[in-house]
């Protein structure tokens, strides 16, 4: 057996590409190579191959290694097992692997990435060979890679189809293995990260995702690393703030653990501070509204600190729109502030040109003149352009966007570069300060994965000048080469160096969802101050105290579950326990649906002595220690907890474990009571007694309680418990009393009260349960009232009692809508439960609507119908999870349900005839009614009231999911048959547009707040009339709207073009709006505060609102 190897000079991208079916021998390494190993797209290190001739096959040993040969400042050796190394039957394959020589001598934490061919040729005709390509991350863990079922021996050692020899000929045969030791720049290719440490590896730490909010861990990572921003967050005041309750500190503790920690960092708390419930992180808001919301309140926040205008230096700039006559000496424009730019993807090759389509001039000539004032009408340029730009730049790309076809919002996911380095002077106007360069550098790409409805969003950032761009994962924090950050998010069609064949197998899976939707750019000149370094003094000292101490309350919170096992709990009951403990023994412990009783508990050392924690209780309870005697409950075989001995008081040594194990076994915890002794001269309780429990049930009341405890004499009667009974609950003597023994649940016995106590089976322990004996029509009254007459059937309702939670369906819990708990039994019904939340709530039961929840989350699971009048037990289940109470949502009806199930309710929003959102109505039609008809009822309500001279009509509309126009119905539809969930609007049609004529133009008007993806209100129609300046039609609009004219004097109106989704083109006094050529989709915008509350985000979700 000999080994030869050879290096290869390759070339950075192989070979020139071949046919693939050309036949190449084994010993053509250029050629081989290119052939059997696809570029995989990363630098090749190193490029060896080794040959090792192996004769007398069939004789060879079942595991043989070859010489080792160097590749990539590594050693390797090809591992063979002639006969296979499987499971498989044995000497039917072959097993060949490329080992890595001697990991156990490799400096600790060493990897090597290596592609590799192993082949098995002819030694006579190269050209004939069997071959497996793979590639591997070799570690200490896993440093061999390959083969176990190479090939079949019999297909080595035949000829096989379109050979005209054998691979293994005369027994021997050669094995090539071909390795290239690729380039790792970032220490992780094809890492598998088990035991990835982020801090170790990369200095930083990630963010846990809790749910759909990894938008907002890529923006806080983004605003960690730049250092300005956190300094100035960290100087807001918050000493004495709640951290779920404000903003601020809560930000900045998320900054604190990011700076300290070695572990992810959750961000539940934050969350929490922006009154976010667990169900809004789901709603994913995009996430330049998020950041805006998120600048907005901090910028609040910081007013009056020393971070007052930090915001605005760092992220606010200054562009200008403007008309400017050709002719004559004119222009009109206004300058505005902005904190990022939208930027169109769609069509743009790079960001270059995406910024030139942004400042882009759009000539108003011909037919579309210019109203010049003084000037009449005049050819004129209309445009933006930028006066300044912010130290940190945040560009969003337009991923998103509204496809009107479709009505709804779709992600582009076209091809869009991005530099490391762009410089912007271009686009500035000539005014602007050109002292030093506008040069920006990238600092962080914020990357989202998947399409519209979902997917992952991550973060690559380059935290300084000094440090490599890093990828923000979630919790992970991985380094990235400079093609990661770039190509691969530029979007677009793949590019991957693979050969065609294997290539149309990977692009199907990698048609590119995953690319750039948020850039941060940061001027090279303001790089230092914006990224200088952090230092101790930068972080507030009052922060690291109270982190430090929740650090320190952490460490023992942990020290102490990892010390549990030297503890255990002892939980106590008392005679005051017992007085108020309703239910079966002397407590309730781990009862399916009930909450188990509140004991005074005592964390115990195992080792310590019953004297010391004797001791102890009688200090807790206030009694001379010669007063008190424990004893010990145990689970009894029929289910039962009770009292079963006394701990012996003379053994100085018995520790509490020991009379856990030998006095209650089974039980984690220790479960006693305690036994007060009335006269400490008499330690012990009287010879020959038996200590019984008694509980009082109250027919008045309908209510068990504890009586406390009695000792007996085994051999007396049961009757002489009653005088006993009498005394303690202040009777008249002789009060008949009927007596019942607490055997267990399900078996409760009325006793014999001429029997002894011994004859009865009566031992320690054991609870004996009393009432007045009542007459028979009193009982019979009791239970023709749905209540119980005797203990019996108490226990029964016990024994399935459960613990109901209503809560309001809709609304907040709120006097009219209050949430409460009702206690029933399993055995109940629908009607029952309907019955008792409708005394509650003092409404009809019959128009109550009950829904019921997911036990995880308590969200809406289904309505149940009145019509199965199911039991409770069935209302509830299946649940698998067990929790102890269940979770009901309720809604007041102002109909029957019995009508709801023919007929459909919804509510319809009436604007009236001024765009106002009047009122909300609720409307129950048979499901057949058509829309007409419902326009028709909501015509004939008392709260809607139409213009005396109007039109009369009203309009049934629903809104397109941008919020931009109007979705009307024809009034032909059956309301029964549109779909679920939808929200109606009605509004009164205007005389004007019904009067409209031909000349006359009727569009689409919207209202929104400075982007036009902050829709809010309600659209509206509105009739553009010929020949009539703006001016004019801003008092019709003014009229149409009802608004004040100090109202109007803050709006904003412009033409929005949806197929150019430009930046909105704001429209002056002397334009005629009715000459804009009018696409169908093109509609009026009214740019202005939204005072309803109501913001609508892009894909018509709810707004985003951050409380703290």
């Amino acid at each position: 057996m000999t080994g030869t190897m050879d290096a290869l000079d390759e070339k950075p991208n192989g070979a020139p590409p071949m046919e693939i079916d050309d036949v190449v021998s084994v010993r053509d390494h250029e050629a081989f190579a290119a052939k059997h190993m696809p570029d995989l797209g990363h630098d090749v290190k190193d490029f060896q191959v080794f040959n090792w001739r192996l004769t007398n096959w069939k004789k060879l040993e079942k595991k043989l290694t070859s010489d080792e040969f160097e590749c990539g400042g590594h050693k390797w050796r090809i591992l063979l097992f002639p006969f296979g190394n499987s499971n498989a039957p044995p000497n039917d394959t072959v097993s060949v692997y490329l080992d890595y020589a001697e990991p156990k001598k490799a400096p600790e934490g060493w990897h090597a990435c290596a592609q590799f061919t192993l082949v098995i040729s002819n030694i006579h005709d190269p050209t004939v060979y069997t071959v497996s390509h793979a590639h591997h991350r070799f570690i200490a863990e896993e440093s061999d890679w390959g083969f176990t079922r190479f090939s079949e021996l019999r297909k080595l050692f035949h000829t096989q189809e379109g050979h005209n020899r054998a691979t293994i000929e005369d027994d021997s045969a050669d094995i090539t293995v071909y390795v290239r030791v690729l380039e790792d720049p970032t220490g992780v290719l094809w890492h598998n990260f088990v035991n990835y440490d982020s801090k170790k590896e990369t200095g930083f730490v990630g963010l846990k995702n809790q749910g759909a909010t990894c938008y907002m861990n890529s923006l806080l990572q983004s605003f960690f690393c730049t250092h300005y921003f956190r300094r100035a967050v960290y100087q807001i005041p918050t000493e004495d703030d709640l951290p779920t309750e404000s903003v601020a500190l809560a930000l900045q503790r998320v900054f604190y653990h990011l700076q300290t920690s070695d572990q992810p960092v959750g961000t539940t708390e934050l969350t929490k501070s922006f009154g976010w419930k667990s169900l809004d992180s789901f709603l994913q808001h995009d996430v330049q509204e998020f950041n805006r919301v998120l600048q907005d309140k901090l910028e609040s926040k910081m007013k009056g600190t020393k971070a007052e205008g930090a915001i605005a230096k760092l992220f606010v700039g200054k562009m200008k729109s403007y008309i400017k006559c050709v002719n004559v000496d004119y222009e009109s424009s206004r300058i505005e502030e902005f904190n990022d730019i939208q930027l169109n993807v769609k069509g743009m090759k790079n960001l270059y040109e995406s910024f030139k389509d942004y400042v882009a001039v759009e000539m108003l000539d011909g037919e579309n003149k210019y109203q010049a004032e003084g000037f009449g009408l005049q050819d004129a340029k209309k445009g933006i352009i930028f006066q300044s730009f912010p130290p940190v730049l945040h560009l969003q790309l337009k991923r998103f966007e509204y496809d009107m076809q479709r009505d709804a919002m779709v992600k582009v996911n076209d091809r869009h570069e991005f530099p490391f380095e762009i410089d912007l002077g271009e686009f500035l106007d000539s005014t602007a300060d050109r002292s030093q360069p506008w040069v920006y550098k990238l600092h962080g790409v914020l990357v989202h994965s998947g399409d519209l409805h979902g997917g992952h969003y991550f973060a690559l950032i380059k935290p300084d000048r000094d440090t490599r761009w890093l990828k923000y994962d979630d919790d992970r924090v991985t380094p990235v080469t400079d093609k990661e950050v770039l190509e691969e998010n530029y979007g677009g069609e793949a590019l991957s160096g693979l050969p065609p064949a294997a290539q149309r197998n990977q692009v199907r899976a990698m048609k590119r969802f995953t690319n750039a939707y948020m850039l941060v750019y940061i001027r090279e000149t303001a790089i230092d101050e914006v990224l200088a370094p952090f230092t101790e003094e930068d972080t507030p000292p009052h922060l690291k105290r109270r982190l430090d101490q929740e650090r320190l309350q952490l460490e023992a919170k942990k020290r102490e579950r990892e010390e549990q096992h030297l503890f255990l709990t002892a939980k106590v009951i008392t005679d005051e326990t017992f007085a108020n403990h309703e239910g079966f023994d002397l407590a309730t412990f781990d009862e399916k649906n009930w909450p188990p009783s509140e004991l005074p508990s005592f964390r115990v050392l195992k080792q310590e002595t019953y004297s010391t924690f004797k001791n102890r209780v009688a200090q807790h309870f206030n009694y001379p220690e010669n007063q008190i005697r424990l004893w010990v409950l145990v689970n009894r075989q029929n289910k039962t907890v009770r009292p079963d001995t006394h701990i012996p008081e003379n053994e100085p040594t018995l520790t509490v474990e020991v009379i856990r194990n030998n006095m209650a076994a089974r039980q984690n915890d220790l479960r006693l009571y305690l036994d007060i002794i009335p006269d400490p001269s008499k330690p012990d309780p009287p010879p020959q007694s038996i200590m019984v429990f008694l509980k009082h049930f109250d027919t008045s009341k309908q209510s068990l309680v504890g009586a406390g405890k009695v000792y007996m004499p085994r051999t007396s009667k049961v009757s002489e418990l009653a005088h006993v009974i009498n005394e303690r609950m202040r009777w008249t003597p002789g009060t008949p009393l009927k007596l019942y023994e607490e055997i267990k649940p399900g078996m409760i016995e009325l006793m014999k009260p001429k029997l002894s106590f011994a004859q009865s089976e009566i031992q320690d322990g054991d609870v004996i349960c009393f009432q007045v004996d009542i007459p028979e029509k009193e009982a019979h009254d009791l239970e023709s009232q749905g209540l119980h007459s005797n203990p019996i059937h108490y226990y029964d309702f016990l024994q399935n009692r459960v613990m109901i939670v209503f809560r309001p369906k809709f609304e907040e819990p709120d006097h009219d809508h209050p949430e409460f708990n009702l206690v029933l039994s399993k055995k109940q019904n629908y009607d029952t439960m309907s019955m008792k939340a409708g005394e509650y709530l003092r409404h009809d039961p019959i128009k109550l609507q009950f829904t019921t929840t997911h036990a995880t989350n308590a969200t809406p699971k289904s309505v149940l119908k009145r019509s199965l009048n199911q039991s409770i037990a069935e209302i509830m289940a299946p649940n698998y999870i067990n929790p102890t109470t269940t979770v009901i949502l309720y809604e007041k009806l102002s109909v029957s349900i019995v009508e709801l199930e023919t007929k459909r309710s919804g509510k319809v929003v009436w604007t009236g005839i001024h765009n106002k959102e009047e009122g909300t109505h609720s409307f129950l039609l048979p499901k057949t009614s058509v829309v007409n008809e419902l326009a028709d009822y909501i015509s004939k309500l008392p709260a809607v009231t139409l213009t005396p001279a109007g039109s009369q009509k009203i309009r049934i509309f629903e809104i397109s999911k941008d919020g931009k126009t109007q979705k009307e119905f024809t009034g032909a539809e059956m309301i029964g048959n549109i779909p679920e969930p939808v929200e109606l609007y009605a509004e009164e049609i205007p005389l004007e547009e019904l009067e409209a004529d031909d000349s006359d133009k009727v569009i689409g008007v919207f209202h929104f707040t400075k982007d036009l993806a902050r829709t809010h209100g309600v659209p509206f129609k509105f009739v553009l009339k010929r020949g009539e300046k703006f001016t004019d039609t801003k008092k019709r609009l003014q009229a149409r709207i009802g608004a004040s004219d100090k109202d109007l004097a803050k709006f904003r109106f412009a033409i929005i073009q949806v197929s150019t989704f430009k930046q909105p083109s704001y429209i002056e006094d002397d334009d005629m709006i009715y000459d804009h050529q009018f696409a169908p989709e093109d509609v009026l915008g009214l740019d202005h505060a939204d005072r309803s509350g109501k913001t609508r985000i892009g894909a018509g979700g709810a707004g985003l609102t951050i409380r703290g």
